[in-house]
């Protein structure tokens, strides 16, 4: 399995509580992604989430100047984000607690066989 259809699973809720930290712009969020170990992660995969998430109403934008360019897009969480984090990370940790004995196991049964 690629590590990108993994990673596509969980980008979204990745973004989000980057966000919730901290209002971000596009390439702020990719260079603190790559900070957190996500190397191969790329604008062309950080703006279309970002614009398919200000249409489903769970962030939002506001453009502001930047002293190193043009005007930047900060995007920060709705009340709709907000909600939408607190679930993603409740289904993350189910999912964690469901997968991790799974794994476990395997690597028990390596070090009896």
């Amino acid at each position: 399995m690629k590590q990108t259809q993994l990673l596509k699973g969980v980008l979204e809720g990745c973004v989000l509580s980057i966000i919730s930290t901290k209002e971000s712009y596009g390439y702020e969020l990719v260079q603190r992604l790559r900070e957190k170990g996500f190397q191969k992660i790329i604008g062309g995969t950080i703006y279309p989430l970002l614009q398919k998430l200000e249409r489903q109403g769970t962030i939002k934008s506001c453009t502001l100047p930047s002293s190193e360019g043009p005007n930047r897009n900060y995007f920060s969480l709705t009340e709709t984000g907000k909600t939408q984090l607190a679930s993603f990370k409740k289904q993350w940790r189910e999912l964690v607690q469901k997968v991790d004995p799974i794994l476990e196991e395997s690597n028990e049964s390596k070090r009896t066989n």
